[in-house]
């Protein structure tokens, strides 16, 4: 069984979205099911800070073992933080996808947005558990 943690909300694609203090601030990763569907992670490409990123658009790459996998914005906004770790350690997406292994925050343009995305057991359900 993947690990799904209830305080986030997940895509169809993967992505998971953490809201932090701030409500119109998310932090976004892949999901635990996803890491492990992909195998050994060995390079991630992020976007620059300041990047605007329309929901939907991909904001980068993720690259294992297996397969190389394309990043989706769950929702628009600007990209305010990426985790430049990743860049040394693209492993830590394996070890810790919603700790160590988070990819970018962003400044959500409207945080009703976020409502719209799955919830814990709408996730589960669409990976089959």
């Amino acid at each position: 069984m993947s690990n799904v943690p209830d305080e986030l909300v997940y895509t169809p694609e993967h992505e998971y979205v953490a809201r932090a203090g701030d409500a119109a601030v998310v932090r976004i990763g892949i999901t635990d099911y996803a890491q492990g569907e992909l195998g050994d992670v060995v390079f991630v490409s992020l976007p620059k800070p300041g990047q605007q990123l329309e929901a939907h658009q991909s904001f980068g790459t993720i690259e294992a073992v297996k397969a190389v996998s394309e990043l989706y914005s769950p929702v628009a906004g600007e990209v305010v933080e990426v985790n430049g770790a990743l860049e040394a350690d693209p492993a830590a997406v394996n070890r810790d996808p919603y700790g160590d292994g988070w990819m970018i925050t962003l400044r959500v343009s409207d945080p009703r947005d976020v409502d719209g995305l799955l919830s814990p057991p709408d996730y589960r359900t669409h990976i089959g558990e």
